[in-house]
């Protein structure tokens, strides 16, 4: 007997490995992969932006990445007592407008300096709906609670997406040709907008995605979590308390489903030995000073060289420096 509906996964898409530099942008569901990416030894650049939504607003950030543009003072504003980037979630807000920008600055200057290296590009879009500044016609990423009398809202047509990723992608190509793009549409609903201006917008994002795809058929490609969560998570108990979020055991299953698309038996592999390794780290000592904890210590040590001595590219110095400083 079969209670849900399977979403069909796309096939012969080309495979996500660790010896790979991933750059991630896009909404609470990017987060959630780029974390899930990131705990199994992925090389993962999670959004240097913070949390973004539109299509527009990551399309800007990719440039800005690309230029290596440094911000100033005057790319900020002061509101709540606190400095802002119309560019930035509000994670990157804060008192000190040098702070701020310190942040601001290091995160996308991380970013540029991996970009050309980049070989998947994961984009979450979330939503079709974009606030522009009355005064000039800005897209915001954030509009950092400011009177909405400041914004004009209104919703991207596919031709306006399709044209500014058409032009995005033919730069960043130009510069990187092995690189690759995955989209996906986030599962989170935008209750906000209405349910169904939300699926409208839903619509329009998928729309543009599935143009893209043809225009850039060797490039582009499409993971189905926004359909995976409607027809085969089709109950409330697998949303957050807000009904609008994947809960964590949804957000667990979407993982799954992704790695089943995108993962090779071998990268599977390193992924099981490397949960062995971070849970035998994560294992609390009676006796931390005890011999027996050193040699458990070094036990890990030599599973760690071998895994790296097999596969090179992995990067173990965050696990070095907790047990150096165990030891």
């Amino acid at each position: 007997m079969n209670l849900i509906t399977p979403v069909e996964l796309p096939s012969g898409l080309p495979a996500i490995t660790h010896a790979q530099q991933l750059l991630l942008l896009g909404s609470c569901f990017a987060e959630n992969i780029g974390t899930q990416l990131s705990i199994n030894a992925f090389r993962a650049d999670v959004n240097p932006f913070g949390i973004l939504y539109n299509p527009l607003s990551m399309a800007c950030a990719l440039r800005e990445i690309q230029s290596g543009r440094i911000y100033t003072e005057t790319d900020l504003f002061f509101y709540r007592e606190c400095w802002h980037s119309p560019m930035h979630h509000g994670a990157f807000s804060g008192a000190s407008a040098t702070a701020v920008l310190e942040q601001i600055n290091n995160r996308l200057q991380q970013a540029h300096k991996q970009l050309e290296k980049t070989d998947w590009l994961l984009l979450t879009w979330g939503t079709a709906y974009v606030y522009e500044q009355r005064t000039d016609g800005a897209v915001v990423s954030n509009c950092h609670k400011l009177p909405e009398k400041e914004f004009v809202r209104r919703c991207l047509t596919v031709d306006e997406i399709v044209a500014e990723y058409t032009s995005l992608l033919n730069d960043l190509r130009a510069r990187s040709p092995h690189l690759k793009v995955l989209f996906t549409v986030s599962p989170i609903r935008h209750a906000r907008d209405g349910m169904h201006a939300n699926q409208l917008s839903k619509a329009t994002l998928l729309l543009a995605i599935e143009q893209l795809q043809t225009l850039f058929c060797e490039a582009v490609f499409y993971f189905p979590s926004y359909e995976i969560m409607l027809d085969e998570l089709r109950d409330y108990r697998f949303y957050a308390d807000d009904m609008l979020h994947p809960s964590p055991l949804a957000v667990r299953y979407l993982w799954n489903r992704f790695a089943t698309t995108l993962f090779t038996p071998e990268t599977r592999t390193i992924m099981h030995e490397y949960e062995n390794i971070r849970k035998a780290l994560a294992h609390k000592p009676f006796h931390p000073d005890s011999e027996a904890h050193k040699r458990f210590l070094g036990q890990i040590v030599l599973k760690i060289n071998r895994l790296n001595q097999k596969y090179p590219y992995l990067d173990f110095e965050n696990e070095r420096k907790r047990i150096n400083a165990s030891i």
